[in-house]
């Protein structure tokens, strides 16, 4: 069966701290701590997909998405004895012709995000919408970080190429990031949870399993 071995032990790696992480406080309990720098209060402590922007249609229409994302891998594994991982948070969707009058929203929640460098793919289930036949779905996003202030981002789509009430995609997926920002800004933060090795970025490859 072919598998992710990357996404599988990443995400052991977040039950093996739990224990790991118990063990340190006893045995650190009369130590002093050591200082912390500035540079790791500020450091992001987990991957995250957040911010909004519109995107570039030369027609005018205005297509907007709004991401906060928060965690890796997915929180309810569809793999029995899975370990779950911890992505949570928000996405809403918009698309309405340029003078406003037709058009449709979506929004929901996460329920999987990945990171890797400065892109993100991330998926959710539309809780509340008023396109008909939308709410229930799965639909996925995958961003680009360009950085700066946002001119360089791009989003792609789980429904670029069909619609999202004939669509339900399976976690984790979506499109390649290709719709250009006109306005606003994406930020894509990278963690990769610590593997039980301790190397929190070793990435390892895809395997076959018997």
């Amino acid at each position: 069966m072919l598998r992710s071995t990357t996404l599988r032990t990443s995400v052991v790696g977040i039950a093996a701290l739990a224990v790991i992480g118990g063990l340190a406080v006893s045995a650190s309990a009369s130590a002093p701590s050591a200082p912390v720098s500035d540079e790791a209060r500020k450091a992001p402590k987990e991957s995250s997909l957040t911010g909004s922007a519109k995107m570039f249609r030369a027609d005018g229409q205005q297509v907007r998405f709004a991401f906060d994302a928060h965690g890796f891998a997915p929180a309810e594994p569809d793999e029995p004895g899975a370990p779950a991982g911890t992505s949570r948070g928000t996405f809403r969707l918009s698309h309405y012709t340029a003078d406003g009058t037709h058009g449709a929203y979506a929004e929901g929640r996460i329920d999987c995000l990945l990171t890797g460098g400065p892109v993100a793919t991330a998926t959710g289930v539309i809780t509340g919408s008023d396109l008909p036949g939308a709410i229930g779905k799965r639909v996925g996003f995958t961003v680009y970080d360009g950085k700066g202030d946002g001119k360089k981002d791009r989003v792609g789509y789980s429904w670029a190429v069909g619609s999202i009430p004939t669509m339900d995609v399976p976690k984790c997926l979506s499109a390649a990031p290709y719709e250009t920002v006109e306005s606003g800004d994406f930020k894509v933060e990278h963690v990769l949870p610590p593997n039980p090795s301790g190397n929190s970025e070793k990435t390892g490859t895809a395997g076959i399993e018997e």
